[in-house]
Parts: C-alpha cells; structure tokens; sequence
C-alpha cells in the first residue's frame, strides 16, 4: 500500500485507533501505551506532512471513500452522499498547525501527567480531538465537518472537566459544553437548510449550486454564529478563558488549536461555499470588527487577572481577533480584489501559525509553574527564575512574540494586519496597535511577578518531556522571526491564495472540468 496516496485518510484514521487502543496497551503495560502513544503521533505527524508536501506540489488533492471519485456514479440533478476529503493549500496548512500542537502536547504529557490523576484518560481524549481536528480541517463534506465538530467538542469538554476531583474544572467544562452544544446546534440546522434546499452535502457542489436565496442568507447567518461561538470570538468568548485556564496545560494548547479548527471550518465557508453570492463587503466588515472587538475587549479583561493560567487565555482570545481582523479585510477587499486585501489575508493566516506556537509555549511555561509550585496565584509566586532557569526563558520568549516585538514570529504577521487594517480603516489599526501595546504590559507585569525578585517558594524542575515540548514550540517561534519569508512564501502564501483565488481549482478538482 502506497502510504502518500492514503494520506489524508490515514492522518484522521490512526489517531482514532491509537486512541480506542490505548486503553488495552494500558492494561498490558503502561511502558506499551506510552510507546504506542509515541508511534501514533509520529505517524500522523508523517502523514500530514505528506499531505502537505502533495499539495503544495501538486495541488488539490481529493480522496474518495467507496468510488474511483468523488462525482462516480452521479445521477441527473444530484449528487452522491459519500465521504469526501478535499485538501487545498488552507486545509493542509490547518493540518500542519494540529500536527505542530500534537506533537508538542503528546511529548509534554510524557513528562507532566501522572498516572492516578487520569493520564490514559487525558491521552485518549487528545488523540480523539487530534482526530476531530484534522477531520473538520480535510473533509469536503458539510455533514461530515458537523460530525467532526462534535467529535473535537465531546472531546474537548471532556479533558477540561475530566478532573472531577477539583470543582472548577467541571464548572469550565460545563459552560464549554452548553455553547459549544448551542454552536453545534446552528451548524446542523443551517446544514440542513442547505441539504433542503440542494439536496447535497458536499462543499463544492453545493458552492456551485448556491444562489444567494434568503434560505441562502441565514444559513450564512446561522453558520457565522455558531463557528464563531466554537472559535471564541466577542461576544460568544466568555467559555474560553475558563476552558483555557482550567484545562491542564498538555490540553489547553490543543483546545486553542481546536478554535483555528473552527476558524478554518468560516474561513472554508466564506470564501469557497458562499464566496460566488459574497458581493458586499458588508460580511467581511463584520468579521474585522469582530476581531477589533474581541481583540479590545480580551487585552482589557486580561489587566485584571491575577491567576496566570487565565491571564494567558485571555491572551489566547485576544489572539483570535487579530485572526479575524486579518482575514475579515481581506474578505472586505475580495469583492475590489484590492492587492492590500491578500495582504491582509496573509497576515490574518501567518499569525494563526505563530499563535498556535507562541500562546502554547506559554500554556506550556504555565503547567511547569503549576506543577513546580502547586499554584498560579501571581500573587503567591515570585522568583521562579532561580530555580526553573529554561521556563522562564521559554516564558519570556513567548511574552515578547505574543506582543510582536522584532525580530520574532508575531511582529511579522502583525505587521502585516496593521499595514492591510490601516487601508480599511485606521480605527481597526489603532485597536490592534493598541492591544498589542496593552498585552505586553499586562505580560510584562506577569513575567516579572512570577519570574523575578527573591525565591518566595521553592520550586521543582520541569522534566526532560516538558522542556523538549517547551523547545520545539520556542524552535519554530525563532525560526519563523528570523526567516518569515520562507514561512509566507512556502506555507502562509499557498494557504492565503487558496482562499482568496482559489476557488475555482477547489471545484474543479473535486468536480471535475
């Protein structure tokens, strides 16, 4: 069996078996789980990198499940309900930022959870959700994107709250749940309306099908909705900083992964399914000054915390809004096919990939103060920088790209936001200038209240798991500031262009002609 040809499958299908079969290592031996944990991730990690390396070669690739393709045995008018995958240059993008997270979580449970607080639990449950994720980010089916979605909700809920032992865990998983419930909820109704009215489920053929009906419209409107809720976006944010800041710190990178999943899932739907009836700019306004909003409103939230798990995950959230504000211009300039709207483009999918690396290095830092000292009480802790020397540096260096200060990964793709958000609107700029001052200050306060001044409390070593972990996420940040135009032109240019111009090959190479 060639391997390459049954990539895109094989990266969703072993992590599900890799995480049914965990538990029956376990019960043989746990040195068997760990070692088939460990194989199961390299060999989705391969996978997807073989995806990505056909696609950015050769195109779109699509993989059929029972037929030669996915248009075989069409009737007249319709279209067969198979399960499709459908690969472009933003779909293996997506793929290559699960797979960063996944590693770097999978190499830091090793070494950070213990073995009577849940350990195969906490690893079946992310392999579910590495699964879940990579689903929604290749499928080319609607109904299967929902199904997805639900896999990487049961999932996520599940390891923020599995802790029952303490309260607020549970609690953060509970609020997780209801809106990710109500969000799922809008999904499969609009899905619904879609299929009622096109009798189909595939992506491409239904983006050739819709014709912008008031039907049309408020499955636009109900999809919006419920993947912003799932990404966290202001006003559906308030599930987010407790899930983030509850969740243990191997999860808590994986659930802002998860967000970018759903990111993806309005990225997919804006500018493929519903991009030919997106004549207005309108929608693409609402997107960027959701991402202003959500990118004022989290920095403000995130001065007044004290705990510095949820001050990183209302750094996460703000995080989200330079995503949106990004990406929301350049579906604004889509329409005008303004130069500055790729621009946009580029910067609002660039920072998805220095997000993912940066807020999870610092989750990362956070579960080794967590674990060293028992607490995140910024008020508790000080001087942490005698005795977890690599932490605080790792934790620095996460605080300096987060707030995007040169020559690191996060001044590339801001840059690139404020230069595209300033053609829009200068008030959009100055919100992102803004906030990014903002979170460098509140960050600053964190590093020097956790970090500096004299030993409060002692402090035990991360382990040689957690500091790998911490090193390939710190790796990727420096490599990515000093070299961003490699990044842009290889990675972050392909998966922009997929979806500003791109459309067209997508249908093609799922439709054929």
């Amino acid at each position: 069996m060639t391997f390459g040809v049954h990539a895109p499958i094989l990266a969703i299908a072993v992590p599900l078996l890799g995480a049914f079969a965990l538990p029956v290592f376990t019960k043989l031996h746990r040195s068997l789980r760990d070692i088939w944990a460990a194989a199961v991730g390299a060999f989705t990690c391969a996978m997807v990198i073989t995806v990505a390396v056909q696609v950015f070669t050769s195109g779109v690739q699509v993989y059929t499940l029972g037929a030669a393709s996915p248009t075989a045995s069409v009737v007249q008018g319709g279209f067969p309900i198979r399960i499709v995958l459908a690969v472009d240059g933003m779909s293996a993008f997506m793929g290559l930022i699960s797979a960063l997270v996944g590693l770097a979580s999978l190499v830091y449970s090793f070494g950070f959870l213990k073995e009577e607080q849940g350990k195969t639990l906490a690893m079946t449950l992310f392999f579910l959700l590495w699964a879940g994720m990579l689903g929604m980010e290749y499928t080319g089916d609607m109904f299967n994107f929902f199904v997805f979605l639900e896999v990487t909700s049961i999932a996520a809920c599940s390891l923020v709250g599995y802790r029952t032992w303490e309260s607020a865990p549970v609690e953060a998983a509970f609020k997780t749940m209801a809106m990710y419930t109500v969000g799922g909820l809008l999904v499969l109704l609009s899905i619904g309306i879609l299929y009622g009215e096109y009798g189909a489920l595939n992506i491409a053929y239904l983006s050739s099908k819709v014709v912008g009906s008031q039907l049309d419209k408020i499955a636009l409107g109900l999809l919006l909705g419920g993947l912003l809720m799932k990404a966290g976006a202001v006003p559906a944010h308030m599930w987010a900083p407790d899930a983030y800041g509850e969740a243990p710190a191997q999860a808590a990178i994986v659930l802002v992964a998860n967000t970018q999943a759903s990111l993806y899932g309005l990225w997919r739907v804006l500018f493929t399914l519903f991009v030919g009836v997106l004549s207005a700019p309108a929608v693409g306004w609402l997107v960027a000054s959701l991402g202003a909003l959500t990118i004022l409103v989290a920095v403000l939230a995130a001065v007044t915390q004290r705990d510095l798990g949820r001050l990183i995950a209302y750094g996460a959230v703000s995080q989200i809004g330079y995503m949106l504000l990004g990406v929301g211009v350049g579906l604004a300039a889509l329409s005008s096919r303004q130069d500055w709207g790729l621009v946009a483009m580029k910067g609002g999918i660039f920072h998805m990939l220095n997000d993912a690396a940066t807020v999870g290095l610092l989750m990362l830092a956070a579960g080794v103060v967590r674990r060293a000292t028992g607490t995140k009480d910024l008020a508790s802790l000080g001087g942490l920088g005698h005795d977890l020397k690599w932490t605080s540096g790792f934790f620095l260096l996460g605080v300096l790209a987060l707030a995007g200060i040169p020559p690191l990964n996060g001044f590339a793709s801001k840059f690139l936001i404020y230069e595209s958000s300033f053609r829009l609107s200068p008030i959009l700029a100055a919100i992102a200038v803004l906030g990014s001052i903002l979170l460098l200050a509140v960050f600053a306060r964190a590093f020097q209240g956790a970090f500096l001044g004299p030993r409060l409390r002692e402090a035990r070593p991360a382990s040689p798991a957690m500091l790998a972990a911490m090193g390939i996420l710190a790796a990727v940040i420096l490599a990515m500031g000093l070299a961003p135009g490699f990044f842009v032109e290889h990675l972050v240019g392909p998966a922009a262009e997929a979806l500003w111009r791109g459309r067209d090959l997508y249908l093609a190479a799922v439709l054929g002609g």
